[in-house]
């Protein structure tokens, strides 16, 4: 075959698989072998360079994000916000905030800016210049897309002479209402599909491998944060901080501002919900902020979200579509989820034919029945679910919709536990849990083990080749080779990844095991606290409950759950595989100087990254808030201070400990006589 020929084949078959797996989301081909098809294309494409063009699917990523970009660990934890719905839990909010200051509401300064829909970034700069620029990824650690990022025009390269020497800007990469017309009208001139909607549009040219093609796309930067690394800028006000980034060249939204008191904080806010189509680009809700640093620091932070902040959602597009079915999937736990069929309809920038309808008791209070037509929304802007009924004169209605017996995949009961409103199947050998336990052990918030997916597992338990996670470490390559649809190199590289996941830490594995209540924070609480699985397995209920973060309801889950007969199998099986079950850097076998201790650190402390003496201190059994309070023990000054939490602790009388004397604290977990 000539190598034109080839090409055109390779580019439609990949072209193929990119719209399976990215807009179906239905994987035809095992990564590995998409890989292999994109690795051809991609040489075929160097040996004949009057073949390539820019918009060919080589340039587009198709594998997990992890195996294409660099990991980038953020300088500062890179949060989330919390929701608010409306103006009444607006208020709500900001009378927590004014509490916990202990200040009347009325005098408070916020800052009040648009939340637009695009896709966080954080860029660093070094003496000035710019040196990386990542995503948010899972807000400790994200992507390198720095080539990417330097083609984005409205990007400064290089900061002014006094900008301080070390810097991190963030805020979010977007397209513009203008130029996401202007790129889809492109795509129509080139026969091209075109884009959904701009968040879209705008993280996927983030993301290609050829920073020309991003080049070609017009995207914009929007800064809404300034990270001060080297503590060089006496600024109380984010405002103020926001004014000095617009001054050096970044754009900052033309429509944000400051709002004395909680009243005209909320009619500003409201300012938005009725401009949000006014506006250039495209918003998802707004942004509300303490405006004052120094208050910022007092309210801290939970573990995801600032308490400072909030991000006020605005009323998601509603469509009206007809319902076709109601059917019912059963999950990982067992839980029963009924949802609508519909006749597909366009909410908020994609296709809907699906949606929730959350558990048994809602599908009675909305009376929704087949054949109705329904108001279907984007819940959170995410998640399409059924409002309710739409009455249409002279229409009859088919019967209420009563709910199964049984469950639609092995036929067990489905029943309803206590005084819950899910319904589950009782049956522990149901093909639908195990399934979708096994994609969740599999999935990137778990144990990371790329190409196996949905129709992967599913072939794997049609088989008999798995019937549990653990099963999963025993497979060969030669077994994966003979499954319809693999070969040796596809099976060798299946293999091979899950073999990798065995030095996945304890935490990512109890994440992986979907005990029921634990989360990514709670598992990582409880793998720091024991270090390995055994320590944890062994461990009273009591010595659970009294876990930071965890409490009775998730210490008697894991409880349970260690203590489980076929947990015991599965977990006996996993180290009998190899699967390491230790989580690293954990507190087990390190004394515990610093328990009940709140030790706050400000500046470089020579030795140490700032994760790492966080790191050091939670070790030791202290926690390192990043705010000095009353119970705060002592505050540890490193180079170039923080001159708030200096004075902070002064004012309170808190002990002001040099760097020099932190390892000694972490030995002793006393301070110096003459402090």
């Amino acid at each position: 075959m000539k190598p034109a020929q080839r090409i055109a084949e390779l580019r439609k078959l990949i072209s193929h698989y990119n719209e399976a797996y990215f807009t179906k989301d239905a994987p035809l081909v095992p990564d590995a072998d998409y890989d292999a098809l994109v690795r051809e294309l991609k040489e075929l494409e160097s040996h004949h360079p009057e073949l390539a063009v820019s918009d060919s699917p080589s340039q587009l990523v198709g594998a997990p994000v992890s195996t294409v970009f660099s990991p980038v660990t953020h300088a500062e934890v890179m949060l989330s916000l919390d929701n608010v719905f409306d103006a009444a839990e607006l208020v709500a909010w900001a009378d927590r905030a004014s509490k916990g200051l202990g200040v009347d509401s009325t005098t408070l300064t916020f800052a009040v800016e648009p939340k637009i829909d695009g896709l966080a970034l954080s860029i660093r700069y070094e003496e000035g210049v710019l040196v990386r620029a990542a995503t948010r990824g899972d807000g400790r650690v994200g992507e390198d897309v720095t080539d990417n990022v330097r083609t984005i025009a409205n990007v400064p390269q290089q900061l002014p002479k006094n900008a301080p020497a070390l810097v991190e800007v963030r805020g979010e990469v977007f397209l513009a209402k203008a130029d996401f017309e202007a790129l889809n009208g492109h795509q129509r001139e080139r026969g091209q599909k075109e884009f959904a909607n701009p968040r879209n549009a705008a993280a996927g040219s983030l993301r290609q491998k050829d920073s020309t093609v991003t080049a070609e796309r017009p995207l914009s930067f929007l800064s809404y944060q300034l990270v001060d690394l080297a503590n060089a800028l006496n600024q109380d006000s984010y405002l103020g901080q926001i004014d000095l980034l617009g001054s050096w060249g970044f754009l900052t939204a033309p429509e944000k501002s400051g709002e004395v008191g909680v009243s005209a904080m909320v009619e500003r806010s409201t300012w938005f919900e009725v401009h949000r189509h006014d506006l250039p680009y495209d918003i998802d809700g707004v942004v509300v902020k303490i405006d004052s640093l120094t208050q910022r620091e007092a309210l801290g932070s939970t573990s995801r979200a600032p308490r400072w902040a909030i991000a006020r959602k605005l009323p998601p597009e509603e469509r009206t579509t007809t319902l076709l079915a109601i059917e019912v999937s059963i999950g990982r736990t067992g839980r029963a989820t009924p949802y609508a069929v519909l006749e597909p309809v366009l909410v908020a920038g994609s296709t809907v034919s699906m949606a929730t309808l959350h558990n048994q008791d809602q599908v009675a209070l909305k009376d929704v029945r087949v054949g109705d037509r329904v108001i279907v929304r984007k819940a959170g802007d995410v998640i399409p679910e059924v409002v309710g009924a739409v009455e249409v004169p002279g229409q009859k209605r088919g019967p209420a919709w009563k709910f199964p017996t049984q469950c639609p995949e092995c036929s067990g009961p489905l029943e309803r536990i206590g005084e819950e409103s899910d319904t589950y199947c009782v049956n522990p050998g149901c093909p639908a849990q195990q399934m979708q336990k096994i994609i969740h052990f599999a999935s990137r918030g778990a144990m990371d083990i790329e190409g196996l997916g949905d129709q992967r597992v599913a072939q794997l338990l049609n088989e008999g080749l798995i019937t549990d996670v653990a099963d999963l470490f025993f497979l060969t390559s030669d077994a994966v080779a003979a499954l319809e649809g693999m070969g040796e190199l596809s099976a060798n590289s299946l293999v091979a990844n899950i073999q990798g996941a065995k030095d996945r830490p304890l935490s990512k594995v109890l994440v992986g095991l979907g005990i029921r209540h634990v989360g990514p924070v709670a598992a990582r609480e409880i793998a720091r606290a024991f270090g390995d699985y055994q320590s944890l397995a062994e461990a009273p209920l009591e010595v659970l409950e009294s876990l930071p973060g965890v409490g009775p309801v998730i210490a008697e889950s894991i409880f349970e759950y260690t203590r489980d007969p076929e947990a015991r199998v599965r977990m006996t099986k996993m180290l009998e595989a190899g699967v390491s079950l230790i989580e690293p850097n954990a507190t087990a076998g390190v004394e515990q100087t610093l328990a009940g201790k709140a030790v706050v650190v400000t500046g470089a402390v020579q030795g140490y990254s700032r994760d790492e003496a966080e790191a050091a201190i939670v070790m030791r059994g202290g926690t390192s808030p990043g705010s000095v309070s009353k119970k705060t023990f002592c505050v540890v000054v490193g180079e170039a201070p923080g001159a708030s939490k200096v004075t902070k602790a002064e004012e309170l009388g808190i002990p002001l400990l040099p760097a020099v004397e932190f390892d000694g604290l972490l030995l002793r977990g006393t301070l110096s006589p003459n402090l």
